[in-house]
């Protein structure tokens, strides 16, 4: 089958070393290492944003099966830094304190301008690829290309489009202006199939799309659950890097090790999680001394001014913690995958307490490789809960002493039960992998390569 993958970051990004000479490292992003396998077994054209200066010289010379778009650097932040994050992200979290955020003023019309300009760029490079390759099916990927597929539609009315949503779908976008929201799902809608994680998100689609057109979604909805690599964990959990890393950690870990592996991201819910755990901590003195916090964080989208604020208060939140309960959180923001590899393998607890997420993959990662038969505390706005519920500790993401009550729950679980849980969540991801999301994606776009 003939592929043209479409996704804001590309497999590859380019840069120079001392010398002058050209680099080449894997693209950043859950997206990219989930598309790996998809890539690998067909013939794709992959369409992207040229984000680094030595991307726009790529992008340039055109060559090889990426192509990147260089998009003039004011509306590509107009477009990024404004309306896809944080506006669409906040909108699909449901992250706004609606009071006071957002107040859609001049500067964010002429950024919603940036975001059609941009998607626009897309869509012409699809085009050109179609007419390349006038069999090829375009998967299209997430919030950044919400208008791409109207665009490619109304150039090409044959052409076979597909859209995969990675982050959840709220049923309300009322805070947006009604042609915004009108042009997303009319967007979306032009698609000959829409796919989500969950079935929540596809019935929340499903429901805005009556809402905002006043009619019934005309695509084929579907919803299939993203997974991870489970031979990849297995090879990392093995890896020096990460070894090293254990070692480290066990030379100073308590008695018991509760874990948060995020970015710092508002729906990430990490501020929360730390009033949570010194709760926990006021409420229960028998775990002095005997438990510790471990939140390993990757910055994120450190440009943007929420993203900067909310680090903050997280960094405010962990001294808090620390001078409640001193020697009860250890907070680490660095980007280093093999240390969260080392601490997937130790927790005792695995707390995983979101706003609203697409899916979450911590809570499918941290399971393959835990040695400690580790319990799980998951949010159940994440889209992995449908999958994992039976076996994970439920908590209402807003209920603090909810997550509390949780954690000490996790922290008593009986050893037997601990181990049956952990066994079959571990048993869940092998089972249902990457693969398996790859083969579920392809099963949909060879029924568009089909239905000619």
């Amino acid at each position: 089958m003939e592929l043209i993958v479409v996704s804001n970051r590309g497999p590859l990004s380019y840069g120079r070393d001392e010398h002058g000479n050209r680099t080449e490292s894997r693209g950043a992003g859950g997206l990219v290492t989930a598309l790996r396998g998809l890539v690998a077994h067909h013939d794709v054209t992959w369409i992207a944003s040229a984000i680094s200066d030595e991307d726009r010289v790529v992008a340039r010379e055109r060559s090889g099966d990426v192509v990147l778009v260089a998009h003039d650097a004011d509306a590509y932040r107009g477009y990024y830094d404004v309306i896809a994050n944080p506006l669409l992200w906040f909108v699909q979290h449901e992250l706004w304190g609606l009071a006071t955020k957002p107040e859609l003023d001049d500067a964010t019309h002429a950024a919603w301008h940036d975001y059609e300009t941009v998607n626009r760029n897309f869509a012409a490079a699809v085009v050109a690829e179609l007419d390349n390759r006038p069999n090829a099916v375009v998967f299209f990927h997430d919030y950044h290309l919400y208008l791409a597929p109207r665009f490619v539609r109304d150039a090409r009315p044959n052409a076979r489009l597909a859209h995969f949503i990675h982050i959840p779908w709220p049923s309300d976008w009322s805070v947006l202006p009604d042609v915004w929201r009108h042009a997303i799902h009319d967007g979306l809608l032009a698609n000959d199939v829409v796919g989500f994680h969950t079935e929540r998100w596809c019935r929340n689609f499903a429901h805005s799309c009556r809402d905002v057109l006043g009619h019934d979604a005309t695509s084929t909805l579907t919803h299939h659950a993203i997974s991870v690599d489970a031979a990849e964990f297995d090879e990392l959990a093995k890896s020096d890097a990460v070894l090293e890393r254990e070692r480290e950690l066990i030379d100073d870990r308590p008695e018991l090790l509760v874990l948060r592996v995020d970015r710092t991201d508002p729906a990430k819910n990490i501020v929360r999680g730390f009033h949570a755990f010194a709760t926990l901590l006021d409420e229960h003195p028998e775990w002095h001394g005997r438990v510790r916090l471990l939140a390993l964080l990757d910055p994120s989208r450190q440009t943007i001014p929420e993203y900067v604020d909310y680090r903050q208060a997280i960094e405010g939140a962990a001294r808090e913690l620390e001078e409640r309960h001193p020697d009860s959180v250890l907070l680490r923001v660095a980007d280093d995958f093999p240390q969260s590899i080392a601490a997937y393998k130790q927790y005792d607890v695995l707390f995983v307490n979101s706003v609203y997420d697409g899916l979450n993959l911590v809570v499918k990662e941290g399971p393959l490789v835990n040695t400690r038969d580790g319990a799980v505390v998951l949010s159940e706005n994440a889209g992995a809960y449908e999958e994992l519920g039976e076996w994970v500790i439920g908590v209402n993401p807003f209920d603090v002493q909810g997550q509390a009550d949780a954690l000490h729950e996790a922290l008593t679980l009986a050893p037997e039960e601990r181990a049956r849980r952990a066994r079959a969540i571990a048993g869940h991801v092998r089972t249902h992998d990457i693969n398996e999301w790859v083969e579920a994606q392809l099963a949909d776009l060879t029924n568009l390569h089909h239905d000619e």
